[in-house]
């Protein structure tokens, strides 16, 4: 199982992959100039970790609070993975942990204690 996060809400861009036995992570200033080029950026995390989409199971995105226009944008990315490929999207919220233990969110979503589909942003 691949679960692929994203998180754009603070002062970085990050995106990881979790799956059974490995996880990659990566991140990018939270900058203009990286939203412009946000699945350029995504596309290539896939590539150097030799990850295709069609093998993302479960995407995770964060709603907020935070940057909103970054949030926006990481939403309607993942959205639109979700409705292309058929894949599961849940939203978190950033209160939902401190630390960067994203290992959490799969513990959160088997309990549902996510937002699963209706995923809106947090102000």
């Amino acid at each position: 199982m691949k679960n692929l996060i994203i998180d754009a809400a603070k002062e970085e861009v990050f995106f990881s992959i979790i799956t059974n036995s490995k996880s990659y992570t990566t991140s990018y200033i939270n900058s203009r100039e990286n939203f412009d080029k946000f699945m350029e950026i995504l596309l290539a995390f896939f590539k150097k970790n030799k990850i295709k989409l069609k093998d993302i199971e479960k995407i995770f995105v964060n709603q907020g609070p935070g940057k909103l226009l970054n949030i926006r944008t990481s939403i309607a990315t993942a959205k639109a993975i979700a409705l292309s490929k058929n894949i599961s999207l849940y939203g978190f919220n950033s209160k939902d942990f401190d630390d960067k233990d994203y290992k959490k969110l799969i513990k959160l979503e088997k309990n549902n204690l996510l937002n699963k589909d209706l995923i809106k942003t947090q102000y």
